[in-house]
């Protein structure tokens, strides 16, 4: 075999190869590896708390609205720190202003806090008397359950 039918054989073979990922990516949920074995917050409250049916239909509807209102300040706070890096532009932008915006930002973070707080007692509502102890376990994983993954550290 010469030396150019062998480069057309190897250009084939990774087309082919890169076309099967590719369709394997797209066809399926992503890449599989990245949350192996990692149950979703939804999925942990619901077995550690052993909902039932109807409890699971409540906690569905508590999500929905939690979520709404965290998309909502997520908003508002995403507005505010645009507003506040568009003054890097400017020449001489009142202190003020940027504190201004700083402490709305503070503001609508606390809200989200409250927000999350508060979402935690609607669940408790939701638990009958024997679930009650599973949630007060439940309260002491919450940090690590919700938190977001550590994302990697730049380089220097």
């Amino acid at each position: 075999m010469n030396k150019s039918k062998f480069l057309y054989l190897l250009v084939v073979i990774m087309l082919v190869i890169n076309v099967g990922i590719i369709s394997y990516l797209f066809f399926t949920d992503g890449i599989p590896l990245l949350n192996k074995g990692k149950e979703m917050p939804r999925e942990i409250v619901i077995k550690k708390l052993v909902f039932d049916d109807q409890q699971i239909k409540a906690y569905d509807l508590l999500i929905k609205g939690h979520q709404q209102k965290i998309r909502f300040l997520n908003d508002a706070i995403r507005a505010k720190k645009n507003e506040l890096y568009s003054h890097l532009k400017d020449n001489a932008t009142p202190i003020s202003e940027n504190d201004r915006l700083v402490k709305q930002i503070a503001n609508y973070q606390s809200q989200i806090e409250i927000t999350h707080y508060n979402h935690f007692l609607d669940i408790k509502k939701i638990c009958r008397p024997e679930q009650l102890e599973n949630y007060n376990e439940l309260t002491t994983e919450l940090a690590k359950i919700f938190s977001h993954p550590r994302r990697p550290k730049h380089a220097k």
